[in-house]
This record gives C-alpha cells, sequence and structure tokens, in this order.
C-alpha cells in the first residue's frame, strides 16, 4: 500500500511538472508570438520579450522572426521599352510588422519568401517594361541621373555616339517598384524597407550584339576627337605661322626705319662737315668718288665713259705710264736713242 501512494505521487509530480513545462514560454528578443488553439489563433500576439504562460496541452506557440528580413531573388530575364531583353538581379529587405495577419494569410517564412518573388518579380517586369534601358543603367555615385553627353565626355551638339536623354534613372525606378510592391504586401502584415538592383546584364543571346555597337559607337566618338585634335593642331600651327611672319615683318620694318634714320643722319652730318669750306666739298667730292671706282670697277671691268661724265673728270687728270694711249707710248720709246 505504501508502495502504491509512492508511485501516485511521484506520478502527479510528474504531471504537474510537465503541465508547467507545457504551460511556460518564453519570447525571445528578435521573435514575436502566436498562440494557438486547436490551429486557430486565440488572443493578441505577444511582442514583448519574456516568460509567459498558456494552456497547456491545448494551445501551441508559433515564434515568428521580427528583425529585418533578406529577400534576393534569382535574375530573371525581361524586355525594356527600347526592345532590349535584359537579366535583371533585385533584392529588397522586408520585416513582419503585423505578425497575426501575417500568420493568417503565410503561416511561415518560405510562404512568405515565394509571395515576394511574385510580387517584387512582377513590378519589377512591370516597371523595366515602361522605361528605357538607358533610365535603368545610368546613375551616378549619388544615385542621380547622368546626362549622356557629360557621361561620354562628347559635344551636346555632336549625335555621334550620344546615349538618349535620361529623364528618371535608376533610383527613381527602383522607388516605383518599391511603392508598387509595398501597396500589395500590407495585405500579409509585411512592411517592405528597401529595395535595389543587385545587377542588370544583357541577354545572353543578344549580348554579342550589343557588345559590337557599344564598340562601334566608342570608335566613332574616338574618330570624331581624333579629327577635332587634328583640326585644332592645324590651327594652332597657322595661328604660329601668321605670328611669326607678322613678328619678322614687323622687325625687318624696324630695322628699315632705323637704318634710314641712321643714313639720314650720317648724311646730314656729311653734309654739315663737307660744306664748312669749298675745299671741304671738294675732298667730300673726291673721296666718294674713289669710293664709287672700287666698288663700279673690278679687275674684268669695262667701261665706256663720256669724256664730260663726273665719274671720268678724276680719270682724265691721272698723267698716269698705264694710263697713256698705247699710240704715245710707242712713239717716247721710238724717241729714245739706242744703246
Amino acid at each position: 500500500m505504501r508502495t502504491l501512494n509512492v508511485s501516485l505521487l511521484i506520478g502527479l509530480t510528474a504531471l504537474v511538472g510537465i503541465s508547467l513545462n507545457s504551460a511556460l514560454y518564453t519570447v525571445g528578443e528578435v521573435e514575436q508570438v502566436i498562440i494557438t488553439q486547436f490551429g486557430k489563433p486565440v488572443g493578441a500576439p505577444v511582442v514583448d520579450a519574456g516568460l509567459n504562460i498558456k494552456m497547456p496541452f491545448i494551445q501551441a506557440v508559433n515564434a515568428i522572426d521580427k528583425r529585418v528580413l533578406e529577400w534576393d531573388g534569382e535574375p530573371s530575364d525581361m524586355p525594356t521599352k527600347d526592345k532590349l531583353y535584359i537579366s535583371v538581379d533585385l533584392f529588397a529587405r522586408w520585416r513582419i510588422v503585423d505578425p497575426l495577419q501575417y500568420f493568417l494569410r503565410l503561416r511561415d517564412e518560405r510562404s512568405a519568401q515565394s509571395r515576394l518573388d511574385d510580387i517584387l518579380g512582377s513590378e519589377t517586369r512591370n516597371a523595366v517594361a515602361k522605361h528605357e534601358l538607358i533610365e535603368i543603367i545610368r546613375t551616378t555615385k549619388g544615385r542621380e541621373p547622368l546626362l549622356a553627353g557629360v557621361l561620354d565626355g562628347a559635344d551636346s551638339d555632336s549625335d555621334v555616339g550620344q546615349l538618349l536623354p535620361i529623364h528618371k534613372g535608376r533610383k527613381l525606378v527602383e522607388q516605383e517598384i518599391f511603392l508598387a510592391a509595398s501597396e500589395k504586401v500590407v495585405v500579409f502584415g509585411i512592411e517592405l524597407l528597401d529595395i535595389r538592383f543587385k545587377r542588370i546584364n544583357y541577354n545572353a543571346s543578344v549580348r554579342p550584339k550589343i557588345y559590337e555597337r557599344m564598340i562601334s559607337e566608342r570608335r566613332q566618338i574616338a574618330e570624331r576627337f581624333l579629327s577635332e585634335g587634328n583640326g585644332e593642331a592645324a590651327r594652332i600651327r597657322g595661328d604660329r605661322v601668321r605670328e611669326l611672319d607678322k613678328i619678322q615683318s614687323e622687325a625687318y620694318q624696324q630695322v628699315e626705319e632705323i637704318r634710314g634714320l641712321a643714313d639720314a643722319k650720317a648724311t646730314e652730318i656729311y653734309a654739315l662737315a663737307y660744306n664748312r669750306s669749298p675745299e671741304a666739298a671738294s675732298l667730300y667730292e673726291f673721296t666718294r668718288t674713289m669710293q664709287s671706282y672700287s666698288t663700279v670697277i673690278s679687275e674684268n671691268t669695262t667701261l665706256v665713259l663720256s669724256t664730260n661724265s663726273d665719274l671720268f673728270k678724276f680719270l682724265n687728270g691721272i698723267q698716269s705710264e698705264h694710263l697713256k694711249p698705247q699710240s704715245a707710248i710707242q712713239s717716247q720709246n721710238e724717241a729714245k736713242p739706242k744703246q
């Protein structure tokens, strides 16, 4: 009898322990709890961390994460407005803000990820289809739209290799997807925090043709820059030659002016010096004529002069042996006595 009482006491103690263990549960800092009874939620969600109690055995604890969660979609091929197929890889961050609604509609994170795949994939496809490729891929480091001419280093007046103008840019396209998707996930008790394009690439089937076109455009731009550079170099060389000719012409003009002034000054000095007396004037005339002889007459020079020539008058007065006529020289030789 005593052994039976001990056994009953032990069994009762074990039953109380199991009941307490089933009735007590702990809510962590990074989770929130939905209590279900026979599969249906009862009471309000438990969102505060700590020790709580529930009805044992008939109520179950369903923990739901309340941290920021990650969604990373698979790359998907989709067409842009300008009919280019691109592969878009998107990622997002989300969290559960209404655990009861989330539990009723989705139950677990796997279902939530699947529903996000459908919603974000659909909205991304709609946004990409409404915009040109340039709107999706071009932004600055500050995620602001880039002007095509500034990006390419090309003049805005030239159409060679210039890309289409950008009206929105990647940041605003992301915002469009975010706003459209946020409205659709609210009904699931989910708050969408952010989405971003992780990678955008051309479809593998059209990638070689796209790259060939890009290379061709870059070559056109390079050739235009080279042509403009050659034209600018020719213009600079022409300006240099023109400036050099101008400098040489001005220098020659200054030299001639200085030389003319010097000759005039020298002539004035000579005139003042030789006009002091008739003898000085005669000396000046003689010296200038002698200088002209050395300039005009050389070794093989033949002169035909009039006897009235100013140049001949000094020669006419020279009684030199080698200047006498040949007939006079012969008569003198014949008059000499023979030895």
